[in-house]
């Protein structure tokens, strides 16, 4: 007996010991050169929104004469400018299935607005571009909400590999549901949209610098290179990879003429959902010379409930942990309303925030639980359709 267990802790310290080394990847980016990383023939891809907001206002400034033209081309006042209808999608994992039901609901009421920018974050990244498309993409998204369940998500490694490797899941299942519906067609729709002064926006966090990145698709969707379906699809999936939980997504970048890769994990690090930087509207009268002098409007869909839920945690490490954790990425998210709500009040903007209630009680036996899913999706579309989904502030 004891003969086997020594053959079997020195196997086992074997794989350990080849598993362990380092995986393969090129260098990350210098911290002096961050922000000069751009991906080879997209030099618009992205911003840094948590630094110098130059280069983003720029593109504001370039969304809106492209807007502009396609008015005109059309035959359309240009004067006054349209309102810009603003919507934000949260993160919230199989929670997606409530921004799915708000869209759906909100389309069968009649009186769901085409959006000029449309932001999303995790579960939010793999609707946000549904969203923008317009209301011929609910099927879709109804579907990518509510009808997958774990193994179709990730692809879960043992506890030996998980440790070893970089994430205890791969997400290759998840690739292949975004290859499925994120297609040519679909990024040359986006592109067409672009071209009229829209705006998609999906976020990640660059692990290794450790700051938020705001990926700028419709650029990304223009931008005519071999590679901008795979680069879309890679952010969507990067943007939904809990670190530790699920394999970073590697993006190779340029900087002063040198390769190299960065480490792409759940835009969620950083912040549960976005519209736009504080300091955008001052910006932007400064950089023009005119204010805004348009509507604002901003929906955001709050993928979970607003209320701290209590949870009965065992005294064992792996609950307190995750517990910590999820108590932290709920206040993460009422923390960044209340920052939206506040920009919003101080540009005069209409705001308005959907979010699960308290009513909805429907037992969550695990993550994506289809029968959760649907349940959920039921309910924001009865609130969506019958005009009880809105709310002017959070409570």
């Amino acid at each position: 007996m004891c003969t086997r267990t020594a053959f079997g802790l020195i196997l086992i310290a074997g794989v350990l010991l080849q598993a362990c080394g380092v995986l393969p990847r090129l260098d990350p980016v210098p911290p002096a050169q961050t922000e000069l990383a751009q991906i080879a023939g997209v030099p618009d891809a992205r911003y840094w929104l948590d630094r110098d907001l130059g280069p983003f206002i720029q593109s504001v400034i370039r969304d809106n004469q492209r807007e502009r033209d396609a008015l005109a081309k059309a035959g359309q006042p240009a004067d006054p400018m349209p309102p810009i209808n603003v919507l934000a999608i949260s993160g919230g994992s199989d929670a997606g299935a409530f921004a799915a039901g708000i869209l759906s609901g909100w389309t069968a009421r009649g009186d769901r607005p085409e959006f000029k920018v449309v932001t999303g974050i995790s579960a939010g990244a793999l609707i946000a571009p549904f969203a923008f498309l317009g209301p011929q993409y609910d099927e879709v998204i109804q579907g990518v909400a509510t009808a997958i369940g774990p193994d179709d998500v990730f692809h879960q490694r043992n506890l030996i590999v998980g440790l070893a490797r970089d994430g205890m899941a791969d997400s290759k299942p998840l690739a292949r549901i975004v290859a499925k519906y994120v297609t040519p067609e679909v990024l040359a729709a986006v592109a067409r949209e672009f071209a009229k002064g829209r705006v998609l926006e999906i976020g990640t966090t660059d692990l290794d610098a450790g700051r938020p990145v705001t990926w700028n698709m419709g650029a990304i969707a223009s931008s005519k290179e071999p590679g901008a379906l795979e680069l879309f699809q890679k952010i969507m999936i990067a943007s939904t990879s809990i670190p530790g939980a699920v394999s970073p997504v590697m993006i190779d970048v340029v900087a002063s003429g040198k390769h190299f890769q960065e480490m792409h994990v759940d835009g969620g690090v950083i912040t549960q959902v976005f519209t736009y930087p504080p300091s955008t509207v001052t910006e932007l009268l400064r950089a023009t010379g005119k204010p805004l002098d348009r509507d604002l409007r901003i929906f955001v869909i709050r993928n979970g409930k607003l209320e701290p839920e209590w949870t009965p945690t065992k005294r064992r490490t792996l609950s307190i942990g995750g517990r910590a954790i999820n108590a932290l990425v709920q206040m993460q998210g009422t923390n960044d309303l209340y920052r939206i709500f506040n920009t919003a009040t101080r540009d005069s903007a209409d705001f308005n925030l959907a979010f699960i209630g308290s009513d909805f009680t429907y037992p969550h036996a695990h993550q994506f639980d289809t029968a959760y899913m649907k349940h959920l999706y039921e309910y924001a579309y009865s609130l969506s359709a019958t005009g009880h989904a809105w709310h002017k502030a959070p409570p």
